[in-house]
């Protein structure tokens, strides 16, 4: 994916206050179902991966889940975006705090109802209060670096390299073709989809099967990527897979993930071995290759 840096192109000669990014940002409740994944992951000094984060190792690994390339440290990530009131604080801000006695040293993110998420060193990723007496004594300011209030409903496909990810297009028209589906019915129940489009008779007919049933305004994203987690719930609901009883657990998808059963069918049938270390990768954006690996294993059942 071709991520952005959320800094200006000379911030290495001079500071610059960098602009609010709003057409290509996630929801704020893709924002917060991305960052509460990790709830659990415990703090390490320096981390940036699921074994272990720090606090700007974590926010940057949100943000990035998301396609927004954050600087690395807390002190770094604070000259970004714009500066927040605390009466002001929309989902999606970050928070920072002054926990060593020397300037920013702590960073989170804001969720709503004066709770930020955040990788502290006693109890790893968790949820805080603002109200909280430790925190709220040592609270240095906020930023926005993204306003996912004004976020679009799709991602633009200037922000994925579709020569190495797989819209959701490609898998709408790949999965109608290995499962030998009848697309000559154009009339697509998407309104960002027209009889006209290459996608309407695939889309149309996988909708029909209810594998695809679009968002909340009706639209099908055709030209958004689509994660390992959502590719794993099309794959069981279009190849009708059943539980098998066999454990599975990737460390990275929790009981609580809203994927886990789909996740788990996948795995059980062999469809899915993981990214490797225990890991699945939920919110990672499924590849042209690994679309091809899941769809002829799971033709092959």
């Amino acid at each position: 994916m071709k991520k952005r840096w959320l800094i200006p192109v000379f911030a290495s000669f001079m500071i610059f206050t960098s602009p609010i990014v709003e057409a290509e940002a996630a929801t704020t409740q893709e924002l917060v179902a991305t960052a509460k994944q990790y709830i659990g992951v415990p703090y390490v000094w320096g981390g940036t991966t699921t074994q272990g984060f720090d606090c700007s190792g974590f926010t940057q690994k949100v943000f990035a889940d998301l396609g927004y390339q954050i600087n690395r440290t807390s002190a770094a990530q604070y000259t970004q975006g714009t500066p927040v009131s605390k009466a002001n604080l929309q989902v999606g801000d970050l928070v920072f705090f002054n926990t060593s006695g020397n300037d920013v040293s702590h960073v989170g993110i804001y969720i709503g109802n004066n709770q930020f998420i955040n990788s502290s060193s006693s109890k790893g990723v968790s949820i805080a209060s603002l109200d909280n007496s430790y925190w709220k004594s040592r609270y240095v300011g906020a930023k926005r670096i993204v306003d996912f209030s004004k976020a679009a409903p799709e991602v633009k496909p200037a922000a994925v390299d579709f020569s190495f990810y797989a819209s959701r297009e490609k898998v709408a028209l790949r999965l109608a073709e290995g499962l030998s589906l009848d697309t000559s019915n154009t009339n697509s129940p998407f309104v960002d989809i027209k009889p006209t489009d290459s996608v309407a008779g695939a889309a149309t007919a996988l909708h029909q099967l209810k594998i695809f049933e679009g968002n909340e305004q009706g639209k099908f994203n055709p030209n958004s990527p689509i994660t390992r987690a959502q590719m794993a719930k099309v794959l069981v609901v279009a190849f009708n897979l059943q539980p098998t009883g066999k454990a599975v657990q990737f460390h990275d998808v929790p009981q609580n993930h809203w994927a886990y059963d789909y996740i788990t069918i996948l795995a059980q049938h062999g469809i899915t071995i993981g990214k490797g270390n225990g890991l699945y990768g939920p919110n990672d954006y499924v590849t042209l290759t690994q679309l091809e690996t899941f769809l002829s294993r799971a033709t092959n059942q």
